[in-house]
């Protein structure tokens, strides 16, 4: 897969690309990454690609011209495996989910990086196949989210990351539940819930050397080699971990079925949930003890 980044600012991704699992792919070849200066499109002798909005307001936005140019140049033409993307604060929340479509499904990514006050209007009208936002915050410039995006895209594309494991048992991993937990779950408003019946959970607690440190010791059914027991336990305390940082990601009755459970042998939840990849790893007693690749940043 190719990642192409237009920006103002080349020299900010010398240090993002250039170490961890991303630098390591492109050294190896298992995907590409192309910086593009957005002035080496610009029209006049001072490289300007800003102005001021029409009907005043405060600050510059990016000119059309410069970003139709330079987009046109890098992907003259475009199929189902190619997807240009302006990342703005403006766009649709950028998530896991997205993250695994787009590397299941491109092979070349195009992300436009906005600065100043924003981009003409006409780049999302009539350029762009998508614009998406890291986060209900504004950043100074669309480079650090399109670091954030390249990183998490690449790093679930094969051989990127060492263990491929470690991108299916982690947080955000897919769960499928059955109906006779889903059909309790209503949704913010009430209203029972009628889309996928696919669940994100946050990653259960990890643990590693020494077995005690500080007087607070691992809990003892990681280290029994119970793969089942080990299995209900990263199940309970992912649910709960969930329930309590992001009850959005569970429906109001599955919420409902958490409440007072006190021990992962009472987690009536788990027996209507379903691991996508279920088995892989999740109780491995060669890894109790092991770092799991990819897992070291971003969460």
């Amino acid at each position: 897969m190719k990642f192409d980044v237009v920006t103002i600012f080349p020299e900010f991704f010398r240090g993002p690309f250039a170490y961890g699992v991303v630098g390591q792919a492109v050294k190896s070849g298992l995907l590409g990454i192309e910086v593009h200066d957005l002035r080496n499109w610009a029209f006049d002798k001072h490289r300007m690609v800003d102005d001021r909005p029409f009907g005043g307001g405060e600050g510059m936005l990016l000119k059309p011209e410069p970003v139709f140019a330079a987009v046109e140049a890098i992907l003259p033409e475009r199929g189902p495996k190619t997807r240009v993307v302006m990342v703005s604060a403006s766009g649709r929340k950028y998530d896991q989910g997205v993250a695994r479509e787009w590397a299941a499904n491109l092979d070349r990514l195009v992300l436009i990086c906005g600065r100043y006050e924003g981009v003409d209007a006409r780049v999302s009208e009539h350029l762009v196949d998508d614009e998406v936002s890291i986060g209900d915050f504004v950043l100074s410039g669309g480079e650090l989210a399109a670091a954030v995006i390249v990183d998490s895209v690449a790093r679930l594309l094969p051989g990127v990351v060492g263990n491929q494991d470690s991108t299916i048992n982690e947080s955000y991993s897919v769960l499928e539940v059955e109906d006779k937990v889903w059909k309790k779950g209503r949704d913010a408003r009430g209203k029972r819930f009628k889309g996928s019946r696919e669940l994100q959970l946050l990653d259960c607690p990890q643990f590693t050397r020494p077995a005690e440190f500080r007087g607070w010791k691992v809990p003892e059914v990681l280290l029994g080699g119970n793969h089942e027991e080990i299995r209900k336990w990263r199940l309970e305390t992912a649910l709960r971990r969930t329930a309590q940082s992001r009850p959005d990601l569970l429906p109001a009755g599955l919420l409902e079925e958490l409440e007072g459970i006190q021990h992962h042998d009472e987690l009536a939840p788990a027996e209507g949930l379903r691991l996508e990849q279920e088995g892989q790893s999740s109780g491995d007693p060669d890894r109790r003890h092991g770092s799991r690749p990819g897992e070291d940043q971003g969460r």
